[in-house]
């Protein structure tokens, strides 16, 4: 039951407090940051009385945070035949940041300041450490947030938050082995009852790919079989999870194109395939212990009546060169527009409900579309 004096200090603070949220100012037309850059913005408070301030202090911070729960074993009510419960949960989370700054100092004996009525504006400033941390992202097990917050406080009882995220995209590590060089694949199947012999060989030109770039596939076919076969491709995503020991794994199927078919030869059949990358495929996260997003390509001929023959070659989705430093037009935004979630021209970065918790341009995919396969 809370008190009648808690009610009355909170609805000081609603009455006093008109409006306490950050800004911060864009660094290219994406609104996105790497390692090394800046970040300037701007604490704001609108207050309609006097108040008394204790102290006003500003966070900057990375991390990465997987949770899930697991059942095994258990009836319908949750629990094993002997009444105990079998679900376990488990989490991890890694930090990679945090930059602290007092805002507002101590300025008076007590320890207080007075701010007075109206609109006040609290710049601060920051450079995102160099480092090769992960992009954000988000998912309904996983998390991967870069975020501001500050915290005004008046009193043990009287406390103000407000944060914010930022897009924070990692930069493309070049040096990762066999990013540029050409993957191959290649198997070999027999049909069963005395049905021949088919062999799949696929190759493509590199590893890593930006989004909205195509991959060029070429298949060589050896039908030695009675059945004809028709080669197919299927991209898909690979989420994996990590915590105490244990991987939880998500796959998504993002497209599948078909070639020809192939009938029964001696000969080797060489098909060709162009297979275009979304332009909205999220940059692999290679560079996390507890998440990891990956890609593969899938190749494989189908044949009726007869298991597959599959290759699977890994894609690396690379970051999109964030050389675009320069902010947009003069004019196009006024100078509170970025990051200012009120603005009527400014695309928002929506902040999620937990667990997700990050920024919309990572969402989550349907978890119906998901399979725990390889």
């Amino acid at each position: 039951m809370v008190r009648a004096s808690t009610w009355f200090v909170l609805l000081c603070l609603k009455m006093t407090i008109k409006n306490f949220h950050i800004e911060y100012d864009a660094i290219n037309s994406k609104n996105t940051f790497t390692s090394g850059d800046t970040i300037n913005g701007r604490i704001i408070l609108e207050t309609d009385k006097e108040i008394v301030v204790q102290s006003l202090d500003f966070e900057a911070k990375g991390k990465a945070r997987v949770r899930w729960t697991e059942h095994r074993g258990q009836n319908h009510r949750g629990h094993n035949y002997h009444g105990q419960s079998n679900t376990q949960i488990y989490w991890a989370k890694e930090k990679y940041y945090s930059i602290k700054q007092k805002i507002l100092r101590e300025a008076r004996q007590d320890g207080s300041e007075v701010i007075g009525i109206g609109r006040h504006v609290f710049p601060f400033s920051f450079k995102i450490p160099d480092g090769h941390m992960p992009s954000s992202f988000a998912s309904h097990i996983g998390k991967i947030v870069h975020k501001m917050k500050a915290e005004l406080r008046q009193s043990m009882k009287l406390t103000k938050k407000a944060e914010i995220h930022f897009i924070f995209v990692s930069k493309t590590d070049m040096n990762r082995p066999g990013l540029m060089d050409p993957q191959h694949g290649c198997q070999d199947k027999s049909l069963a009852f005395g049905s021949g012999k088919v062999s799949l060989d696929a190759h493509i030109t590199k590893m890593g790919y930006k989004p909205g770039e195509p991959i060029n596939v070429t298949v060589e076919i050896i039908n030695r079989s009675s059945r004809s076969v028709k080669p197919k491709f299927q991209l898909y995503e690979k989420r994996s999870y990590f915590a105490q020991g244990r991987r939880k794994l998500e796959t998504h199927t993002i497209l599948k194109e078909k070639g020809d078919d192939v009938d029964s030869s001696s000969s080797k059949n060489t098909v060709t395939k162009g297979i275009g990358l979304p332009s909205t495929l999220s940059p692999s996260i290679l560079n996390c212990s507890i998440i990891k997003l990956e890609y593969r390509l899938k190749i494989y001929l189908d044949i009726k009546y007869a298991a597959d023959p599959e290759v699977k070659l890994p894609i690396v989705i690379l970051n999109e060169k964030t050389a675009d430093r320069q902010l947009p037009p003069s004019g196009a935004f006024g100078f509170e527009a970025f990051g200012n979630p009120n603005h009527p021209t400014m695309p928002q970065a929506v902040d999620l409900p937990p667990p997700y918790e990050a920024s919309a341009m990572y969402p989550p995919l349907p978890s119906a579309d998901f399979k725990s396969t390889l």
